[in-house]
Order: C-alpha cells, then structure tokens, then sequence
C-alpha cells in the first residue's frame, strides 16, 4: 500500500493533514485485518517488548547495584527503549501504539465502534499472552544462566505496585500519551533515522519514570511473581486494570481526539492554503 507522501516532493515536510491520513491508513489497515492476522502481529508484540523487561533486570543484575538513582533509571530507560525499537519500527501491532491510534477513523466516521473495540480487544489479549509466554522463558532460563537475579524482577515490580489506583491511572495516562507521541511523530517522520530517533527518545522517558505501561509491565510483573517475589495475582490485577485505562486516556484522547480535533477544526484550511502557496512558487 502506498502512502500519501508517495506523491510529495524529496525534501517536502508533512502537513498535518498528511500526517493524519498516514495514521488513518495504518489505523483501516489493522481494522480491516483478519483477527487472526492481528493476534499473531500482537503476540509478536507483546514478546518482541518482553526483551525491554529482560534488559532491564539484566542491567540491575549485572551492575551490582547503581551509585545513584538517577543513573539507574536513566539505564533502565535506555535499554527498555531497545525492545519498544523492536516492536514500533518492526511494525507489530502494540496496544498502546497503532492500536490506540486507531480511534481516528472513528471520529472521521471511516470505522465503527464495534470495529475498534474487535481490534482493541484481539491486540490487548494477544500482547498479554506474548507477555506471558515471555515472563515464563524468563523464570526458566534466567536464574540457571545466571544472567538475571530474582530479585531484579522483585524490584521492578515494586517500582510499579505500591500506588493509589489514581497514581497508577495517571502514571498510565502519562505513558499511553508518550506511546501516542512516538506513533504520532514516527508518522510525521519521512526516514528510518529520524523514527528511531523519535522512538527511542520518547518510549526511554516511559522507562526513566518509571511511568505505567501495561504490556512491559505486564512482563515485568508476570516475571516476579514466577520467581516468588512475594507479589500476588491480585496485585498484578490491580496494576492492569488502572494502568490500562490510563493507558488508552493517554493516547486516544490526549493524542489522537487533539490531533484529529486540531487537524480536522484547523488544519485542513491551513493545509490548502500552503499547498496553493507551493503550486504557485
């Protein structure tokens, strides 16, 4: 399928309208999917991000300890954005990326509530089975090749559970919005360069935070209850329940209703009258 900036000039920058429409494609391509497609792009999602997990407790394992705060989560933040590089510029389906992005042809009336519900649901439930399936070669492989610590995992789950339900729903609206950002920008992005770029700068502040995301929590979480943290199921419910919500808030209202809102209310005039601009230069 080829995309609108086909048509553009080399060198030419991407309007907002053109940037919308590219999120519109990506968004009908994924709706009009088989299910079954989608549950195999999300459960390659939801394992391809599990390495973010497994990078970080490698990292608190092999370093002994960090001499400080700030240089243990600005490390945990860079390695975790490896495994979001994995999966944005691979182009499998995450729940909290092109997912999330797709209400926008809903609000353009090109898709139907139903269809995005049917999409949500196949991408969240296949990411979260990756997920799984993940945190369990964690639990067997890690601890007998020596490259991880249980307790590694233990103090990545605390990192995320010791919260109010509203510190954990506004954590995740944070993260979905940063997630909103990356799939918003890498659109706007017209090479691979400046994608990873995008993609590595904003998913290695969901890492810093740490702020709540539900699919690399999920592994993080899964993981430390397998090496007998002392975390329970219902604490893992907790977390996702909150952290979701926040989750689709942070990029289908704080990303895609405002971009859409701002393209559809003030961008297409704007678009023509710099398209008109151009054509006569």
């Amino acid at each position: 399928m080829s995309s609108e900036s086909d048509n553009e000039p080399s060198g030419a920058s991407l309007s907002y309208r053109n940037i919308l429409e590219r999120e519109m494609e990506n968004a009908l391509k994924e709706i009009n999917r088989p299910p079954k497609g989608v549950f195999l792009s999300g459960l390659s999602a939801g394992l391809n991000l599990s390495f973010g997990a497994l990078l970080m407790a490698m990292a608190l394992t092999y370093s002994g300890g960090f001499e400080s705060k700030l240089i243990q989560q600005a490390t945990l933040g860079a390695v975790s954005s490896i495994a979001f590089l994995f999966v944005v510029i691979g182009q499998t389906e995450l729940f909290t990326a092109h997912s999330t992005m797709a209400i926008l042809p809903v609000l353009d009336d090109r898709a139907t509530l139903g269809e995005l519900g049917r999409v949500w649901s196949v991408t969240y439930v296949s990411n979260l089975v990756g997920c799984a399936l993940f945190a369990g070669l964690i639990a067997l492989v890690g601890p007998q090749m020596g490259i991880i610590n249980a307790e590694a995992f233990g103090t990545l789950a605390s990192a995320l559970l010791p919260y109010a339900w509203w510190v954990i729903f506004l954590s995740g609206v944070i993260a979905g919005w940063l997630m909103g950002l990356v799939t918003w920008l890498s659109a706007a992005s017209r090479d691979t360069v400046g994608r990873i770029l995008f993609v590595l700068i904003g998913t290695a502040v969901i890492g810093t935070g740490p702020f709540h995301h539900s699919i690399l929590g999920t592994t993080e979480i899964l993981s430390a209850i397998l090496l007998g943290q002392g975390i329970t199921l219902g604490d893992y419910g907790h977390f996702i329940l909150w952290t979701t919500a926040g989750n689709i808030v942070g990029g289908a209202v704080f990303v895609g209703l405002i971009n859409y809102g701002h393209v559809a209310l003030a961008g297409e005039e704007q678009d023509v009258e710099f398209e008109a601009v151009d054509h006569n230069e």
